[in-house]
């Protein structure tokens, strides 16, 4: 019975399971493993403290199969050191992918259908049955993200600050000053501008408990992230159909905290869909990465005989 390896790097938390069969023999978590977000030398620390705490939990030495899922895995030399580590901790087979990849693997098993990513960052990508893809959004937090934890607390702070020179009430301004420890609008305009500057994202949970209480700034905000979410999953559905001859609809998954966590987000996500395309199915529940990242593990396992 072959022991593997999956493990899901998002932007925040990494997550390790290993399993043998369908038996869990260990779950652990660590920080981030994204260089971008805490640098090269903390992400390979958090990497090689999780590989360190699962091994021990399910009392192995190595694996037959690792897969990992990072959201940076596209950037030069991410694959590599995240194989090096790998190889230290004697994993025989080993791959490192886009956290999509395996979050689209947990939704849909190497099948088609639309993924629409909602966490600290955004991105949607639909799979054809022939394995082809297609993309909209994910162009990173200052370029794109739309939707996403991050661009939710961007554009709070932007509009709440629109609606002070405008004398617009808003409880945005107040909220973020609590969170970032500042105590004039000029402290937080100036942390705010800084670079690498704060974690927009981290404003998210106060933006939509705002909204919940009717802050119209922070409705507005988390409506628009609503609608953003919902447009970029009917872009993908149309460039399926138009490029890869869809009749049928495809099923629609989703991952993130905005859309588990955010009730604001999430209603009106699946009321558009619904809306928009009554008969494709939405699923309910939150896509697993981590199961993704298992399946990929188990099939390369697999193939190494």
């Amino acid at each position: 019975m072959n022991v593997v390896l999956g493990i899901d790097g998002g932007g925040t938390k990494t997550r390790a399971t290993i399993v043998a069969g369908e038996t869990v023999l260990a779950h652990a978590e660590s920080g981030s493993i994204k260089r971008l977000r805490v640098g090269a030398e903390a992400a390979e620390t958090n990497l090689r403290a999780l590989l360190k705490d699962v091994y021990q939990q399910a009392g192995v030495t190595g694996v037959q199969a690792a897969s990992v899922g990072v959201a940076s895995a596209s950037l030069p030399g991410t694959v590599e050191w995240i194989t090096a580590v790998l190889n230290d901790f004697h994993a025989q087979r080993s791959e490192v992918v886009g956290d999509e990849v395996i979050a689209l693997d947990g939704a849909f098993k190497g099948g088609p259908g639309i993924l629409q990513i909602a966490g600290t960052g955004s991105n949607t990508i639909g799979r054809a049955p022939d394995g082809s893809r297609e993309c909209a959004g994910g162009y990173s937090s200052r370029l794109g993200d739309q939707g996403s934890g991050y661009w939710i607390g961007l554009h709070a702070v932007r509009r709440a600050l629109n609606a002070f020179d405008r004398e617009q009430p808003t409880q945005v301004l107040e909220a973020v000053g609590r969170i970032w420890g500042t105590t004039t609008l000029e402290e937080l305009v100036s942390l705010g501008d800084s670079s690498p500057g704060p974690d927009f994202a981290a404003l998210a949970p106060a933006i939509s408990e705002l909204a919940e209480a009717g802050d119209e700034v922070a409705l507005g905000v988390l409506q628009q992230a609503s609608a953003d979410l919902v447009d970029f999953v009917l872009l993908v559905r149309a460039k399926l159909r138009r490029k890869h001859g869809l009749q049928q609809e495809v099923p629609v998954a989703w991952i993130g905290s905005i859309i588990g966590k955010a009730r604001l987000v999430r209603e009106p996500f699946f009321a558009g869909l619904h809306m928009a395309a009554p008969d494709m199915p939405v699923g309910q529940q939150e896509v697993s990465g981590i199961e993704g990242a298992l399946w990929r593990a188990k099939r390369l396992a697999e193939g190494a005989g």
